[in-house]
């Protein structure tokens, strides 16, 4: 039964143009070829990147972010057993029209006020602080980096997407390079410890997208490294990949404080998100795998499925473009930079600074002075994560 799926799954009419046969791209004369085999690799990879990712943040990108003055925020809560119980059995956000907050503060013999700062304290107890941001933004910004330049290296004396039509027409003549090898490799092997770590990262609002979107990156590089296809995903990944150098620095210099440095970041990467994902990538890349193959070739399977898994890309390019631009309207209008993604976590630290403040104003004791009540630890506004 096995052996019947593998010969149905693999069969030459769902992978491969009319005129090449499998046999077309066996190793011969010193050439070589993809096989879906070396995909196997990008699972121990991606968990070795997941061990050195854990040494990275722990000793480069935490000395780092003490440099830029960035701690790790411990919220002090009174324990309060009463408290604990109904935010952990009933409800994170008691609501005052329904009487909660009025009957545990009889309860607790504390101000209604006391019990709503309680909940917003214990609320933002269990949201990530920003040592966490940054050292995810950071370990993303030296993996872009790096790989960034080396698909530059590796694809700058190699024919571009202007003959990317030669994928079909000329298939047999693809051989495999080692620098395409490890190209692909560890792309693929991050974006599996990019899914692997999803649910100990930061989530946002757009969970759901960032999980269709490593699933989709997934899927096309595998696609279209078992169909030869290498060309086209190769110029597909460094597209997406140097954007997203610019978007990971911006969130870094926001988590530091660095406001200026941050938004003149974001609208660099802006600029650079839509020239390459709306203009390069569907009016050059695009354009070569989906409009000019039909000048040469009728549809097949491989052909179909590979523009499909682009096209999904495109909608999602829409979808964050949609809110970089409310971002842009914040940062040109509004002077400040706020991920529209993220919860409110922010405003109600700001809310919650705000009493403190009005508290420490109407207080002279020497206690106030002593523990620094008043001094407003906040630093940046949040940063943004868009992929």
């Amino acid at each position: 039964m096995f052996q019947t799926f593998k010969d149905w799954f693999w069969l030459e009419k769902f992978w491969l143009p009319p005129t090449i046969k499998w046999s077309d791209l066996e190793d011969h004369d010193g050439l070589v070829f993809v096989k879906a085999s070396h995909l196997y690799m990008t699972i121990p990879y991606a968990l070795l990147l997941m061990i050195v990712r854990y040494f990275f943040e722990k000793f480069v990108a935490t000395p780092l972010a003490n440099a830029f003055g960035i701690k790790r925020q411990c919220i002090k809560l009174s324990p309060n057993a009463i408290l604990e119980n109904f935010f952990k059995l009933s409800t994170s956000q008691p609501c005052h029209m329904y009487t909660d907050v009025y009957g545990l503060a009889k309860k607790c013999n504390l101000t209604e006020r006391q019990v709503e700062r309680w909940f917003r304290s214990r609320r933002n107890q269990d949201r990530p602080c920003r040592m966490k941001k940054f050292q995810e933004s950071c370990w993303r910004f030296t993996f872009y980096l790096m790989i960034t330049v080396a698909g530059v290296a590796f694809l700058y004396d190699k024919p571009w997407a202007y003959d990317l039509w030669e994928v079909w027409r000329d298939y047999p003549k693809q051989p495999l390079l080692p620098s395409q090898y490890w190209y692909y490799i560890l792309e693929m092997s991050f974006y599996w410890s990019l899914l692997f770590s999803l649910g100990s990262d930061i989530k946002r609002k757009d969970f759901l997208a960032h999980v269709i979107h490593h699933l989709a990156a997934i899927s096309l590089m595998s696609f279209s490294w078992c169909a030869n296809y290498i060309r086209s995903g190769t110029l597909v990944l460094l597209v997406h990949d140097v954007s997203d150098i610019w978007l990971e620095s911006a969130k870094m210099f926001s988590y530091a404080g660095w406001k200026q440095t941050c938004n003149a970041l974001f609208l660099i990467f802006s600029v650079v998100f839509f020239i390459s994902r709306f203009i390069i990538f569907p009016f050059w890349i695009l354009y070569c795998t989906l409009i000019l193959p039909l000048h040469y070739l009728e549809p097949f399977f491989s052909y179909i499925f590979l523009n499909l898994q682009l096209m999904i890309l495109q909608g999602l390019h829409l979808y964050w473009g949609y809110f970089i631009m409310k971002m842009l309207n914040r940062c040109i209008f509004m002077k400040s930079i706020q991920d529209v993604r993220s919860d409110n976590e922010e405003e109600e630290e700001e809310e919650e600074e705000e009493e403190e403040n009005e508290e420490n104003t109407n207080s002279t004791g020497p206690e106030y002075l002593k523990n620094g009540l008043g001094t407003n630890s906040r630093l940046v506004p949040n940063g943004q994560h868009t992929r």
